[in-house]
């Protein structure tokens, strides 16, 4: 059995939706649960804490170097 945790809900442009879940299963483990929905399709992926980690230094590097204020 797991217990889901809601962690909130992200619009995307062009229409997606990004849902963030925190699962934790009977013996403690947990992974953030992201759902991904496109128009009708939908993406689901189980992510660990590492991994997590170092997916959020990539969004956040690229972020800081893809601002509307570079671009202008």
């Amino acid at each position: 059995m797991e217990e889901i945790e809601e962690l909130g809900t992200i619009p995307a442009p062009y229409g997606k939706e990004i849902r963030m879940q925190q699962v934790t299963y009977d013996n403690g483990f947990k992974l953030l649960r992201m759902h991904i929905k496109e128009g009708k399709r939908f993406t689901t992926m189980d992510i660990d804490p590492v991994t997590a980690a170092n997916w959020g230094k990539m969004f956040t590097e690229w972020s800081r170097n893809n601002t509307i204020s570079d671009a202008e």
